[in-house]
């Protein structure tokens, strides 16, 4: 049988089999004469989308009731996730009651996240609140929270300290509700509750019209 033949009878399977070499070749061809892809030469976390210095930041909640506020010197957020990372801020968390006063805190940074529901405050945290009406002013000292400044709650499984008036709390691990004044320490658990002051004793009654008074001293009246 001639060549001819042979390709005429098979004509479809030849043209498939050439038409998969063209292509192959095409490909290597391609990857011969192609450049080299290009290396990125950047080190680092990922860029971000912005960077702010000297900053004021509101949160509000789903109602419009603010839910925090912070200061900082330095502010970025993310590109991938939206997300801010803070130095050293000065946070604010309102209680949105009337007659009573904000918690304001210190830590050494902060993360929140796109939606602003989820508070990281991480290496030292400081917080404090005055006084008000018939409470105490209080103080707490911890480190590594997480907060959902939206709902006034936190956690931490580090120590923490609190104090209101001369009363202390001690403990590894919290969890506390600001808005119920709910708190739980986990472990290690110490506190100092000393007795309240006693109400003074009320006044004596100033003596009515005719009423007798002990004479003062010993002697017999003449």
């Amino acid at each position: 049988m001639s060549l001819r033949s042979y390709l005429r009878d098979r004509g479809l399977p030849v043209a498939i089999v050439l038409i998969g070499l063209a292509t192959g070749g095409a490909q290597l061809l391609y990857w011969w004469l192609a450049p080299a892809p290009k290396v990125s030469e950047f080190v680092g976390p990922p860029r971000s989308g912005y960077t702010l210095t000297n900053f004021q930041l509101w949160s509000y909640d789903v109602d419009g009731l603010p839910s925090f506020e912070m200061v900082a010197p330095h502010l970025e957020r993310r590109e991938n996730d939206e997300s801010l990372y803070i130095n050293t801020p000065d946070f604010t968390l309102p209680s949105n009651e009337a007659g009573v006063p904000p918690w304001l805190g210190k830590s050494l940074y902060a993360w929140v996240d796109k939606s602003g529901t989820l508070l990281k405050l991480q290496g030292p945290v400081y917080m404090h609140r005055a006084a008000f009406a018939q409470t105490d002013a209080a103080e707490m000292h911890t480190s590594d929270v997480t907060a959902w400044p939206k709902e006034n709650r936190m956690v931490t499984d580090a120590p923490a300290h609190m104090k209101q008036g001369a009363r202390t709390l001690n403990g590894v691990g919290m969890r506390a509700n600001l808005n119920t004044n709910h708190l739980e320490l986990f472990d290690e658990v110490t506190g100092s509750f000393p007795p309240r002051p006693k109400k003074s004793q009320a006044a004596p009654r100033p003596a009515g019209p005719g009423t007798a008074h002990p004479a003062a001293g010993t002697g017999q009246a003449g």
